[in-house]
């Protein structure tokens, strides 16, 4: 049976509204996985979601304010990388996390201008 793992993030901006994603990994989490998070995320926790490829979570929040608004940022936050339950892996697979952490190992600095957000 493969084994599956949840990473979960969100967006919240200055107002501190939130959105929350999870992407389903196939694959294990490993030590050196979450230390490679710890140490290539911005203060640990923050990355910015389109150099990873990942869905950016704003759009739910434009709802609401009818678009980006001056509490918008770039940043997306780390929640957690948990084991896989039964419900999340009838949803797609985003990735392996081999692949997964590989895209964030390379990351040497975080381009904010890849966020529709970098100039508000």
């Amino acid at each position: 049976m493969q084994k599956f793992c949840v990473f979960e993030y969100l967006y919240r901006d200055a107002a501190n509204y939130k959105a929350w994603g999870t992407l389903v990994l196939r694959g294990v989490v490993t030590e050196s996985d979450l230390e490679v998070l710890a140490t290539h995320f911005e203060s640990g926790e923050f990355f910015i979601a389109e150099q990873l490829g990942i869905p950016p979570l704003y759009a739910e929040l434009w709802e609401f304010s009818n678009g980006p608004s001056i509490d918008d940022h770039v940043w997306h936050t780390f929640h957690a990388l948990r084991p896989a339950t039964e419900e999340d892996i009838k949803g797609p697979v985003f990735d392996t996390v081999k692949n997964f952490i590989s895209k964030i190992r390379v990351v040497k600095d975080w381009n904010q201008e890849l966020s529709p957000h970098w100039n508000i």
